[in-house]
């Protein structure tokens, strides 16, 4: 299984080997736009420089060509910037387009309902987990609210260690390289924990981990072809052993994963 998962991530993600050379200034202004998010939706030239890294200068004139773009808009008032319209537009396109989503959409949703748990979809950026779906059956069952585009640590959860499972060593040791940078306490501990989950997927199709009290969490690697590796999560609150809800959750898990993958197929056939 371990094989089957890393060849479709290869197969979907790997670009082209005659792909042409990377324009810098497109990646410097995307790295812009990344430095936005909650907590970050106003920046000024100076904030933006110390979160991408990037001289002042480079930054006042990417900030400049996004404005023209409508990419950024910009608050004289408080001679900042924050994300433009057509920022959402994109990101509407891309939930739009997706077929996995289409096929997704009324399964996790039933299953949601039926099972009374948490259902999710998620795929990588970088070194987090982003959602693009979740339909959550109570919207405190996890203490937080979900929406599509949260990102959540991909070391700590079970979305992240699926999506672990699934890379090539390189790949997979670039990544750890990158948590252990972090300084997070106990990590020698957590990447025992991370390892685990691995030997899980690869053995068994699926992870569990608790990173939140009394929320447990279960997650599969969604790998169709043609398609951006993404990840299925199952997550309740509850008091019960991990044990006896790997018991109850595994089994729906799984058949949910294959019956996405079943309509996916079927909607582009």
């Amino acid at each position: 299984m371990a094989n089957l998962l890393s060849m479709a991530n290869h197969k979907n993600q790997q670009p082209e080997s005659n792909a042409t050379p990377s324009n810098r200034s497109l990646e410097r202004g995307l790295e812009l736009l990344r430095a936005f998010g909650p907590g970050a939706t106003l920046l000024g030239n100076g904030d933006l420089a110390e979160r991408t890294g990037l001289p002042k200068a480079t930054v006042s004139r990417l900030t400049r060509t996004l404005v023209e773009a409508g990419y950024l808009e910009h608050d004289s008032a408080r001679r900042a910037y924050r994300l433009g319209l057509p920022v959402l537009s994109l990101a509407q396109a891309l939930r739009s387009g997706s077929t996995v989503l289409k096929a997704a959409g009324l399964l996790i949703r039933d299953t949601a309902q039926r099972m009374r748990i948490n259902v999710g979809i998620a795929g990588a950026d970088r070194e987090e987990m982003v959602y693009l779906e979740s339909i959550r059956y109570n919207q405190r069952a996890s203490l937080r609210t979900i929406v599509s585009g949260q990102r959540v640590p991909m070391e700590l959860t079970s979305l992240g260690r699926a999506y672990l499972a699934t890379q090539p060593e390189a790949e997979f040791t670039h990544l750890m390289d990158a948590f252990a940078r972090r300084g997070r306490s106990g990590w020698e501990r957590l990447a025992r924990e991370i390892t685990e989950a691995v030997d899980d997927v690869h053995r068994n199709g699926f992870c569990v981990a608790s990173w939140q009290p009394e929320v447990i969490a279960l997650a599969t690697p969604l790998a169709i072809p043609g398609h951006r590796l993404l990840v299925l999560n199952f997550s309740v609150r509850t008091t019960a052993s991990k044990d006896s809800v790997v018991s109850e959750l595994a089994a729906p898990l799984l058949r949910l994963r294959d019956e996405i993958t079943a309509e996916c197929v079927r909607l582009e056939g």
